[in-house]
C-alpha cells in the first residue's frame, strides 16, 4: 500500500465516526429532556396507573419526531451555523454530513415517529407530537431570521412533548394538561433568553433575531426573564385548584419558582455573563425539579 493509499485511508471516517456523527445530529442531551417531559406528562396525567407500554411506546414515538425535526432545524440553518462559533463545528457545515444524508434521515425519522405513534399508541397522541414538529421547523426556524418574536412561536412546540405522555395515557387533553403546557410554554422564555444573551454576539454575527441582539432587546432581556418567572409562580400553583399536585407540589413549586425568580432578578441588577449563566442552570434545575415533584404528588394521589 503506497504513502497516500495509507493516508487517505486513515483520514476517512470509520463507522462509529459516522453513528457518532448522525447521534450528534439529533441532540440527544436535549433530547433527553424532551422525552422526560413525554414520561412525567404520562405520571402526571394518571399516576401510578399510567400504562408503562403505553409510555415507552410514546417516549420511543416521539424520539423519533423529535430527533427529525431536530436534524431538518440544522439543515435549514446549515449556513447560520457555519457563521456561529457555537455550531460552526457541526456535522453538517464541516461536510462531515451531506446535507441529502440529513434529509432523508430527518424526514425518515419524523415519519416513521408519527406511523409508530398512531399504530402504538393513539391518533391524539400521534397529531401532537406532528403539530410540533411542523411548528419548529417550517414556522419557528424561518421565522428566527425574521423577529425577535420567533421565541413565542418556539415556545409552543417546545411546551408539547408533554401532552403526548398525557394523551398516550388518557387518549386526550384536560385542563390539567393545559397547566402542564403552559408551565413549559413560560419556562421557555427566561431558559432561552439566557442562552440568547450569552451568545447574542454569535447570533447577531448570523442574522438571527433574538432580543438580546439589539441594544433595546438587550434591556429589555432582564425585565422579560423577571416578568416571566413571575408569571410562572401562579400558573405552577393553578393546578391544585382543579385537583391535580398536593402540598409537596405547592410547596415546591413556590420555592424552585422564587429561586428561579432571584436568578433572574439579579441578572436584571447587574446583566453580566456569570449571572446569565446563574439564570440558564436554575432553569435547568427548576425544569426537572418541579414536574419530578408534580409527579411525585399525582403518583400518591395529590397528597
Amino acid at each position: 500500500m503506497s504513502v497516500e493509499s495509507a493516508t487517505l485511508t486513515a483520514d476517512e471516517p470509520g463507522t462509529w465516526d459516522r453513528i457518532g456523527d448522525y447521534l450528534e445530529l439529533t441532540k440527544p442531551r436535549i433530547a433527553l429532556l424532551v422525552l422526560f417531559t413525554v414520561v412525567s406528562g404520562g405520571i402526571i396525567a394518571q399516576g401510578a396507573h399510567a400504562d408503562p407500554w403505553l409510555l415507552a411506546h410514546a417516549v420511543i414515538g416521539t424520539a423519533l419526531v423529535a430527533s427529525g425535526a431536530t436534524i431538518l432545524n440544522q439543515v435549514r440553518e446549515v449556513h447560520i451555523d457555519g457563521l456561529m462559533n457555537r455550531t460552526v463545528n457541526r456535522p453538517l457545515p464541516t461536510g462531515r454530513v451531506a446535507v441529502w444524508e440529513a434529509m432523508l434521515l430527518g424526514y425518515g425519522s419524523a415519519i416513521i415517529g408519527t406511523a409508530y405513534l398512531i399504530w402504538l399508541v393513539n391518533w391524539t397522541a400521534a397529531i401532537i407530537a406532528l403539530a410540533s414538529f411542523i411548528l419548529y421547523v417550517f414556522v419557528y426556524t424561518p421565522l428566527k431570521q425574521v423577529t425577535s418574536l420567533n421565541t413565542v412561536v418556539g415556545a409552543v412546540p417546545g411546551a408539547l412533548p408533554p401532552l403526548v405522555g398525557w394523551a398516550a395515557v388518557t387518549g386526550d387533553l384536560s385542563i390539567n394538561a393545559l397547566w402542564l403546557f403552559l408551565l413549559l410554554f413560560f419556562w421557555q422564555f427566561p431558559h432561552f433568553f439566557a442562552i440568547a444573551w450569552l451568545h447574542r454576539d454569535d447570533y447577531a454575527r448570523a442574522g438571527l433575531r433574538m432580543l438580546p441582539t439589539t441594544p433595546l432587546g438587550k434591556r429589555m432581556t432582564g425585565w422579560q426573564m423577571v416578568s416571566f418567572c413571575l408569571v410562572l409562580l401562579p400558573v405552577t400553583i393553578a393546578p391544585v385548584m382543579t385537583g391535580s399536585g398536593g402540598r409537596v407540589f405547592v410547596a415546591g413549586a413556590l420555592i424552585l419558582g422564587l429561586q428561579f425568580l432571584g436568578f433572574s432578578i439579579a441578572f436584571l441588577m447587574d446583566q453580566t455573563r456569570s449571572r446569565a449563566r446563574l439564570v440558564l442552570f436554575s432553569s435547568l434545575f427548576y425544569l426537572p425539579m418541579i414536574l419530578g415533584l408534580w409527579m411525585i404528588d399525582s403518583a400518591r394521589g395529590g397528597m
